[in-house]
């Protein structure tokens, strides 16, 4: 379906042409996210981010979300966490929270995190399957008040897209298959994104 992520961040940006001129702020959920943003960010002559939000993946299968944890402390559970311990569940948000800090001391050491407040966001991932990420994402930047809210998705799977739709002003999903499995099935290439290159591409909005 996509090349690479750079295959998808270029139909992104085509599908949201009509932002240029808004100098909108790209918001990426790391990792996969930001080389995303970074070509959408500079097809739209905008501003590039991190929006910092942790998944909580299952036991015993943590790629299939059961809820996440955001940047301002905030945790969305999605109905299959019930079925955890919660001392387990506990645990594993401390843990998520612990590492979201440690990311933003990483990525963006020598400044704050940019307001979203009146701006034109753009939320910006490779793909989703629960959508548990993307949702408290979009959940998140809502109550700081952005002047549109913008939901910028690879591939993900129709009912998926109808939760995206109540919590965005728009969403945008080049590739919506009825069978979807796992995010990775539609890239040929979906190597992993490491640290140092999220590092690189926030820094270039500073250079």
């Amino acid at each position: 379906m996509y090349r690479d992520r750079l295959d998808a961040a270029r139909r992104l940006a085509k599908a949201l042409a009509h932002l240029k001129g808004v100098k909108p702020l790209v918001l990426a959920i790391p990792r996969g996210g930001v080389p995303m943003g970074r070509v959408i960010a500079d097809a739209l002559e905008g501003e590039l981010d991190v929006v910092l939000v942790r998944k909580i993946g299952a036991p015993g299968n943590p790629e299939f979300a059961i809820g996440a944890v955001s940047e301002d402390g905030s945790v969305h559970l999605e109905e299959e966490s019930r079925r955890c311990r919660q001392e387990w569940l506990a645990r594993e948000i401390a843990r998520q929270r612990e590492l979201i800090d440690e990311r933003r001391r990483l990525y963006t050491p020598v400044r704050s995190p940019i307001d979203p407040a009146g701006r034109v966001v753009v939320v910006v991932d490779d793909g989703s399957a629960t959508g548990a990420t993307m949702a408290a994402a979009l959940a998140t930047l809502r109550q700081r008040d952005p002047a549109r809210l913008i939901a910028a998705i690879g591939v993900a799977p129709p009912d998926t897209l109808a939760r995206f739709k109540a919590l965005a002003d728009e969403v945008v999903c080049p590739e919506a298959p009825a069978r979807f499995a796992a995010v990775g099935h539609f890239f040929a290439d979906f190597g992993q994104v490491e640290d140092n290159e999220v590092v690189r591409l926030l820094a270039e909005d500073a250079s």
